[in-house]
């Protein structure tokens, strides 16, 4: 199983597939944020039925911390959603799928992207 960012559930979305993976909070967010509010409720329970969420755990959160302690180190920033989604990935032996190009920048760091 993978563990896919918010650009890969929105393509599934868009072509109407709903292949195995899992899904971190915060992608749940980034996807919830975009959606009106009178549809946010009915859209969250059909993503969590269709994909497994991973929370925030205390393993996440180091990860994270960790992540950002190597890009800053480096003089690189990237935003702190896709660094959750990393840290996600990582911290649950997760592959992450994903078409943006900035997560190639984590490999370094141990981050393992799918095919």
């Amino acid at each position: 199983m993978n563990l896919l960012d918010t650009s890969a559930v929105i393509d599934r979305i868009r072509d109407g597939r709903a292949t195995p993976g899992a899904i971190s909070a915060m992608t749940l967010v980034e996807i919830l944020r975009g959606v009106k509010a009178e549809k946010r409720a009915e859209i969250k329970e059909l993503i969590e039925q269709t994909y497994p969420v991973f929370n925030l755990s205390n393993d996440v959160i180091l990860t994270y911390c960790e992540l950002y302690d190597g890009v800053k180190k480096k003089g690189e920033q990237l935003p702190d959603a896709d660094l959750l989604i990393a840290a996600t990935a990582m911290a649950n032996g997760l592959r992450l799928e994903t078409a943006d190009q900035d997560f190639n920048r984590l490999k370094p760091y141990g981050l393992r992207l799918s095919d």
